[in-house]
C-alpha cells in the first residue's frame, strides 16, 4: 500500500515538473518574442554610420549623436508637454476617482444604482465617437494647437469618475466599522477618507496613479486630432509621429529609436518599482463590485 502510494506521490510529481517545465518554457519564447523589438530599437539608437533604415540590427559605429541630436530638436518641448500633461492627469484623475469610488462604497442615496448603471453604459462607447464635439468645443475655448496641453488635460480628467470599478471594489473589502468609530469620535468624513480609509488603500491609490499617468503618456489618436499644425502643442508621440513621415524618415530614424528608448525608461521605472502595488490593486478591487 505504502508502496502504492510512493509510486503515485512520485508520478505526480514527476507530471508537475514536466508541465511547469513546459509553461515556463512557453514563457520564456513568448518573453523573448515579445522584448526582440524593444532590443532592436535600443541597438538602433546607437548607431550613427547612418541615420535611415537599414538590413541589419547590431551597428557599425555606436554612439551618442542621436541622443544629443534630440536635445537639438523639438523633442525637449514635446517631452515636457506630455510630462505635464501626465502628471496633472494623474493628480486630478486620482482625486476625483476616489472621492467617486469612496462615495458609491460608502453612501447610499437615490438613484445611486442607476448613476452607476448610466455610467456602466456610457463606458462602453468608444471614445472616438465623441472626437468632433470635443474637438468643437476645445476649439471654442481656443485650447487646440499651440494650446492643446490644458485642452488635452480637461479631455482626459473630465471623465474620470466614470473609472470608479476598481477603487469601489477595494473599498467595499475594507470594513464600514473603521468609519463608524472615526465618525464617534468626531471626525468628519473627509477626515474619515484621507486619515483612515487612503493609508489602508494604499495599493489602489497606487494603482490609480499608475493609470492616470500612463495613459496620457503614450497617447496618440486624440492628441493628433488636437494638436495637428504646430509643434509647440504636441505631445511627444506626435510629435516623434512626424519623424516617420516620407520626406523626413531617412534623417529622423535613429533619432525616432532614440526618443522611443527615452519616452519608455521613466514609465518603465516607475512600473517595476510599483509593481507590488498595482498588483494589489487589481486583485484587491476584484474582490467585490
Amino acid at each position: 500500500m505504502n508502496e502504492t502510494l510512493e509510486k503515485r506521490s512520485m508520478g505526480l510529481r514527476a507530471s508537475r515538473t514536466i508541465s511547469n517545465t513546459i509553461i515556463y518554457v512557453i514563457l520564456i519564447v513568448m518573453s523573448v518574442v515579445w522584448l526582440i523589438p524593444f532590443f532592436c530599437i535600443v541597438l538602433q539608437s546607437f548607431r550613427i554610420e547612418s541615420t535611415w533604415q537599414v538590413g541589419y540590427v547590431i551597428p557599425r559605429q555606436w554612439g551618442w549623436d542621436n541622443y544629443r541630436a534630440l536635445w537639438n530638436s523639438d523633442f525637449k518641448r514635446w517631452y515636457l508637454n506630455t510630462f505635464i500633461i501626465a502628471l496633472a492627469v494623474a493628480a486630478l484623475q486620482t482625486i476625483i476617482v476616489l472621492c467617486m469610488s469612496y462615495t458609491l462604497s460608502r453612501f447610499r442615496f437615490k438613484m445611486r444604482d442607476g448613476l452607476m448603471r448610466f455610467m456602466l453604459i456610457l463606458g462602453m462607447f468608444p471614445g472616438m465617437l465623441t472626437m468632433i464635439i470635443l474637438y468643437r468645443v476645445l476649439k471654442d475655448l481656443g485650447l487646440t494647437q499651440a494650446n492643446a496641453v490644458p485642452g488635452l488635460i480637461l479631455v482626459y480628467v473630465a471623465s474620470s469618475g466614470m473609472g470608479y470599478y476598481v477603487s469601489k471594489g477595494f473599498f467595499d473589502t475594507i470594513p464600514k466599522s473603521l468609519d463608524e468609530a472615526a465618525r464617534v469620535d468626531g471626525a468628519t468624513r473627509a477626515q474619515v477618507l484621507y486619515k483612515i480609509i487612503l493609508p489602508l488603500a494604499k495599493p489602489i491609490v497606487i494603482y490609480t496613479i499608475l493609470t492616470a499617468f500612463m495613459a496620457p503618456w503614450g497617447d496618440f489618436v486624440f492628441a493628433k486630432y488636437v494638436s495637428f499644425g504646430t509643434s509647440a502643442g504636441m505631445n511627444v508621440a506626435v510629435g516623434m509621429w512626424s519623424w516617420l513621415q516620407q520626406d523626413m524618415i531617412g534623417q529622423k530614424y535613429t533619432m525616432f529609436c532614440a526618443g522611443g528608448v527615452i519616452v519608455a525608461i521613466p514609465v518603465t521605472i516607475l512600473f517595476m518599482c510599483l509593481q507590488k502595488y498595482y498588483v494589489e490593486g487589481v486583485t484587491g478591487g476584484a474582490v467585490k463590485g
